[in-house]
């Protein structure tokens, strides 16, 4: 099939391999559409068990493969023995708050001092600084972390160093060839990195770090001359996987046995701060992907953004019931605040795109446009036009930035070509995300050399929109059974997507407008057979000229299932993305 809908995307069915199917089947006992699935998806013969039942030891490689590991935990070590005060300093977004909270959690467990910082999105920026160095140094610590950040923070390391303060970097970012003067730096995105684990986040980094301190402290028989129970990392995993899902790292390999064990640990609700903040919101079903990409990740993410940087870190760390549900409740209205000051600033930008809707990147700034939101913002604006979105809040001479990228773009190397180049005062990020301050004299100049790179690759990635499509359905099929069928695949996300499907023939029975914007619908097929629906966002787009009103007129939808499960009842309805 290739057709084109009223959104204007081409759909096209994803191809697959038919004897494949066959052998599936036959050698693993599987059904038609799972076999089809994993077809579709590429997965080898030889790696069908492994992918089917993702479990943490038989993706979990020597945690030595990572260059630094080894020397990085001889260290710590050495300062563990001591009983040194450990420095943390973290990131402000989910990655970073639940790194900083592993390392937290750890060294709690191990009884070793340990001081956290997280520095202020307004005035601080993104990564350390000297004055935040010498923060942590004058409240004792010895040693300090980073994590999420310090791949290319080159003078807080240096002012370490003069210190006399060793400074070990987990981080997942990229790099430049000449490193900063740390202890360690590992980092997967090392340019120098063999280890083939640069799709973890810095949560994934840290869990590794932490898996090689608990086998060399049990090797050195620690934990029994200390009288101390090993940490169980295991139950770390509701963390780890909370920032893999929502720093929007590829499900693949060790990420997704991660994540499917993590979700078991949070159904457990061990971390006092993600039970509070499940309460907060409600989620009495067992907890899903869904929920830590669009429920708790924004809550823990919106005190980076609007509110008190270092609430989404002090949540995860919490033991006391009372200050959890304090931290949770302000980061719940700080979310809140977030979605209205998100919303007012996309309106005004969807304004302004009109003049610039030929440009290859989208290039937009502004004086004190909120900072917090920017980066969201650029998201929106990337998934409507297709297009890397970069929107510069200016203040006085200096413009702070927040980029998004399309895959087939690294808009993270183009930062830091632009950062070498002296275009930009400093500057960083991953393949699909980044951020930099900019000298405003320079914003002509830098949108001058972001169009050429972008230009460099095949500028045709912009102009299709295809909605890839899995396999077609009856309606019959939207049912509990075929859902359980291919959640076999799940956990779903970047680098494994959530099965999408096309159900043909179908006419409106009625619809409702729910939660403003959104539109609840039961459609009918030509045997008579209905299913329920919902498509978000639909008020605003011509999907609710064909949800809304009974009529004759059939049409197709496209789109995926989803779960609802309500006071013990499970159903499952349609999320249309898209009509033809």
């Amino acid at each position: 099939m290739n057709t084109l809908s009223i959104s204007g995307k081409n759909w096209i069915f994803k191809k697959y391999n038919q004897q494949e199917i066959y052998y599936f089947k036959d050698y693993f006992s599987l059904d038609e559409i799972t076999s089809k699935l994993l077809s579709i998806r590429k997965i080898k013969k030889e790696d069908i068990s492994s992918f089917l039942n993702p479990s943490i030891k038989n993706f979990l490689p020597n945690p030595n493969t990572l260059i630094d590991m080894e020397k990085a935990t001889l260290r710590t070590i050495r300062s563990i023995d001591k009983k040194e005060k450990i420095g943390i300093f973290g990131d402000y977004d989910v990655d970073g708050a639940t790194s900083t909270a592993l390392l937290g959690k750890y060294f709690d467990e191990l009884n070793i001092p340990f001081e956290i910082y997280i520095p202020d999105r307004m005035k601080e920026g993104y990564g350390p600084t000297i004055k935040s160095f010498r923060e942590l140094i004058n409240k004792g610590v010895k040693i300090i972390f980073t994590v999420d950040c310090g791949t290319l923070s080159f003078d807080a390391i240096d002012y370490a160093k003069q210190n006399n303060i060793d400074v070990i970097v987990l981080d997942h970012h990229q790099s430049e060839i000449n490193l900063p003067k740390a202890f360690s730096v590992i980092n997967p995105n090392r340019l120098d990195d063999k280890s083939n684990l640069q799709y973890l986040c810095a949560a994934g980094v840290t869990f590794m770090f932490l898996v090689s301190m608990n086998r060399v402290l049990r090797m050195k028989d620690w934990f029994n001359k200390e009288k101390l129970n090993e940490p169980g990392l295991i139950n770390y995993l509701d963390l780890v996987s909370l920032g893999t899902v929502c720093d929007v790292v590829p499900l693949i390999g060790l990420n997704r046995a991660i994540v499917k064990q993590g979700l078991k640990i949070l159904k457990e609700k061990k971390n006092l701060g993600l039970k509070t903040l499940l309460d907060i919101c409600k989620i009495e079903s067992n907890p899903s992907v869904y929920h830590l990409g669009f429920m708790l990740g924004p809550r823990i993410n919106a005190g980076g953004r609007v509110g008190k940087c270092s609430h989404g870190a002090n949540l995860l760390l919490n033991k006391d019931p009372k200050n959890a549900f304090k931290l949770a409740s302000e980061l719940d209205q700080f979310n809140k605040e977030r979605q209205m000051i998100e919303k007012e600033l996309l309106q005004k930008l969807l304004n302004q795109t009109k003049d610039f809707s030929k440009d290859p990147v989208l290039v937009l700034s502004g004086t004190n446009w909120h900072e917090g939101v920017i980066g969201i913002v650029a998201a929106r604006l990337k998934d409507k036009f297709n297009k890397p979105v970069i929107i510069i809040s200016v203040n006085g001479q200096i413009g702070k930035a927040s980029a998004r990228s399309i895959i087939g773009f690294d808009i993270g190397s183009a930062i830091i070509a632009a950062t070498q180049d002296k275009i930009l005062l400093k500057g960083g990020g991953h393949k699909m995300a980044g951020g930099f301050s900019i000298n405003i004299k320079n914003i002509v100049t830098f949108k001058e050399f972001i169009f050429r790179k972008f230009k460099n690759i095949n500028e045709d990635i912009t102009k299709k929109k295809p909605l890839y499509l899995d396999s077609a359905l009856s309606p019959t099929a939207v049912n509990l059974d075929f859902y359980k069928k291919i959640s076999i695949l799940a956990p779903f996300g970047s680098g494994n997507p959530e099965p999408k499907f096309i159900i043909e023939d179908l006419k409106t029975m009625n619809g409702k407008i729910v939660g403003e914007k959104h539109i609840k619908s039961v459609l009918i097929g030509k045997d008579g057979s209905s299913i329920k629906t919902i498509a978000f966002n639909a008020v605003e787009n011509d999907l609710s000229a064909y949800l809304l009103k009974k009529n004759n007129k059939t049409f197709n939808i496209a789109g995926k299932l989803s779960l609802n499960e309500w006071k013990g009842q499970s159903n499952v309805e349609f999320i249309i993305d898209d009509i033809s």
